[in-house]
């Protein structure tokens, strides 16, 4: 009996031991965790300098802001010296010439007319603004000095311009072509291509842009015209402004005719030339004065656009 009963007394006490040591493995809660170890920041590695904290890392130096104006002015220096190297102009040294204060730059290749005014040393090297604008193939190059203007002129088609300021022989600058001389019988389509090569050798631009240079650049001024594809010039290309040829109330109209029966809002009247802080300046004054309304040309309307899907483009 003695034997027996150690037997199963030390069974019993086993088999209660492991039964606590599961209960105990099993059943207890976990300890509360620890705050989580900081991620290593790169370089934190063994063997690697000790990188400082996030919140320890000083503010970068923020990068000067590079004045436009500053570099507009050197790339035009650059461009005249780049342009007395093409063949054709060899030798054209952009000396300003008394009583013409711009000299009218046209990239033919990359529709962009860039106007440029004297610089300290008396050169046409510095960019002033520069217009959206089209020629086409026969366009000639070279240096011109303008001859005539004219407020409206007969073009091919037949069809008209506004603000037109002859280069040489036919070639004019011309507002986009009207099928009939009234304001509101734009050919609105051609408008629509501005920035392309779309004419038949002239330099299209819209009224904003191209009444500027019939009013502002006298008979006499010179004009250069070359052709660079890769770089249309120091201030770039600027926008064009679309018309829909289905808005039978808008589309004759050059959005940027100042013409107050010009239906279309006042905030196209600057149209899209970009213009340097001079040229800036000069506009927002001329459109805050009488002149900006003053020597246009006759509001002599039609009271309807012609249809290009059945009149088709005519210049």
């Amino acid at each position: 009996m003695k034997c027996t009963w150690n037997k199963k007394t030390a069974a019993f006490l086993t088999a209660g031991c492991m039964a606590l040591g599961l209960l105990a493995g099993c059943g207890a809660a976990p300890a509360p965790s620890s705050a989580p170890a900081p991620v290593s920041e790169p370089g934190s590695e063994p063997g690697s300098e000790p990188a400082q904290p996030v919140w320890g890392k000083p503010e970068p130096t923020p990068e000067p802001t590079p004045d436009p104006e500053e570099a507009w002015a050197q790339a035009g220096v650059q461009f005249m010296d780049w342009l007395a190297a093409q063949p054709g102009f060899e030798g054209f040294d952009a000396q300003v010439q008394e009583g013409f204060p711009y000299l009218v730059c046209v990239n033919r290749a990359s529709s962009c007319t860039t106007v440029y005014t004297a610089d300290e040393a008396g050169r046409y090297t510095r960019p002033y603004a520069a217009f959206v604008c089209s020629g086409g193939p026969d366009t000639p190059t070279g240096v011109f000095n303008t001859p005539v203007n004219y407020p409206w002129r007969l073009l091919s088609g037949p069809c008209y311009g506004q603000y037109a300021t002859r280069i040489n022989g036919p070639y004019l600058f011309h507002s986009v072509p009207y099928y009939t001389q009234h304001k509101d019988d734009l050919e609105y389509d051609e408008f629509n291509k501005l920035g392309t090569q779309a004419s038949l050798g002239c330099i299209r631009l819209a009224i904003a842009d191209v009444r500027w240079i019939y009013e502002n650049c006298p008979i006499g001024t010179p004009v250069v015209i070359y052709d660079d594809a890769q770089n249309p010039g120091p201030l770039g290309l600027p926008g064009t402004l679309q018309i829909d040829p289905k808005n039978e109330t808008l589309r004759g109209w050059d959005p940027t005719d100042p013409d107050p029966a010009n239906p279309w809002g006042a905030e196209y009247l600057d149209g899209t030339a970009i213009r340097t802080a001079a040229a800036k300046a000069d506009w927002v004054a001329f459109r805050a004065s009488d002149a900006f309304t003053q020597n246009l040309t006759p509001t002599d309307l039609q009271g309807w656009s012609h249809d290009s899907a059945i009149e088709g483009t005519r210049g």
